[in-house]
């Protein structure tokens, strides 16, 4: 990804149920548009105004073409099938948080090409640039050859051998429009996610996690600090890929358009109002409220459960978060509410797993006059009562 400058992380409160500061009266409820924050970045962010001229929709069909490469000084091990097999599951994770409102067909190219540089020389170590990266993707596509008609794909997967160590990471290409860029048959290849060795580590949530940057969304953890994980935790795959509840926030799922604007609850002004959340790991009913805070802040409330793809969760219940969509990816565009900061997390769950509120809690930011009480909970979804002054 594009490197970008840092932004501070913003303090948020956290209170068990007060009783000071009487919510206001109930306000006439608004179209979730009122809620809908504009990108402030100009790349990825959590914004609602994805220039899709510069990154892909995340509805319908992707067509994926993946390609299997070796170097001189990496040669081929194994067949390309068992690399195609470690990540085909990411199409059955895509569908399944989507809703179905996403699928990936993924189309292995079932042989070895050939780069003509040594592995080592592409700068993966250091951090590849998008020049480097570039030119990889290029010697990619050139060495698949003419015979490869890529107009009928609209994303590629370059996956290395496993001989090739220096191939460490997986950065995603994301075309620049201004430049001439690569260009094969007429077609301009735009949106491009090369593996690395760290497809050992993540397994196949790596392609989802990268594919979601070509849709437009930001990196959830820190690029700067001790703490990789304090923004999110393991609660968003765009955070830790490997967390126990790593299905895409309700937010980035109203953003992509697997929620519709019905599904949204909108407090935009001062007022209260009650919502009923259906959890956000099936399809059907309210999924977030959203208090809006300002031009591009707002909080959110969704219900999550340990079912589906977050079937590890570590706690169960109202998962409360603030949004910033001017915040640069890697420098907190969202920032969980730890509901339980005292928990004992259990083995495999760090403390702000551990952050779904259960009825009885409430959280309250007194800068931003907002309140989000939990009132109850069951099986499906939980009743909150979220308040702004």
């Amino acid at each position: 990804m594009k490197p970008r400058p840092l932004v501070g992380a913003l303090a948020l409160a956290l209170t068990l149920p007060l009783t000071a500061a009487t919510p206001a009266a109930a306000a006439p409820s608004p179209s979730a548009a009122a809620c809908a924050l504009p990108g402030r970045t100009g790349w990825t962010d959590e914004g609602h105004d994805t220039d899709r001229t510069q990154f892909l929709r995340p509805l319908g069909t992707k067509h994926v073409l993946m390609l299997f490469v070796d170097f001189p000084d990496a040669p081929a091990t194994g067949d390309p099938g068992d690399y195609y097999d470690r990540l085909a599951p990411a199409a059955d994770w895509m569908r399944q948080d989507s809703y179905g409102r996403t699928r990936l067909d993924i189309t292995p190219l079932g042989r070895w090409l050939h780069m003509p540089q040594d592995s080592t020389s592409y700068g993966f170590q250091r951090g590849i640039g998008f020049e480097q990266h570039e030119a990889y993707v290029r010697q990619a596509v050139e060495a698949a050859g003419p015979d490869v008609d890529f107009s009928r794909y609209d994303l590629l997967y370059i996956v290395p051998t496993t001989s090739a160590t220096a191939i460490s990471f997986s950065p995603t290409y994301l075309y620049d429009p201004a430049a001439t860029g690569i260009v094969v048959g007429g077609t301009r290849i735009k949106w491009a996610v090369t593996f690395g060795q760290d497809l050992d580590r993540w397994g196949p949530k790596v392609a989802d996690h990268e594919t979601s940057h070509t849709f437009g969304l930001p990196d959830l953890y820190a690029f700067q600090g001790a703490d990789t994980h304090r923004y999110v935790g393991g609660w968003d795959l765009m955070g830790l890929i490997s967390g126990p509840s790593p299905q895409h926030l309700g937010w980035e799922r109203w953003k992509f358009g697997w929620i519709d604007d019905p599904q949204v609850a909108c407090l935009a002004s001062a007022g209260s109002r009650t919502v009923r959340l259906h959890a956000i790991e099936h399809p059907g009913g309210t999924k977030i409220a959203v208090i809006r805070t300002g031009e591009t802040t707002a909080y959110v409330a969704e219900s999550r459960r340990a079912v589906d793809g977050d079937g590890s969760a570590c706690s169960t219940g109202v998962l409360v978060y603030r949004i910033d969509s001017a915040a640069q990816t890697g420098q907190g565009p969202v920032q969980v509410v730890n509901g339980n900061p005292t928990a004992v997390p259990p083995t495999g769950c760090t403390p702000l797993d551990m952050a779904a509120h259960r009825p009885g809690q409430s959280f309250t930011d007194w800068s931003a006059r907002v309140r989000i009480s939990v009132r109850s909970g069951g099986p499906s979804g939980d009743t909150v009562q979220i308040s702004r002054w």
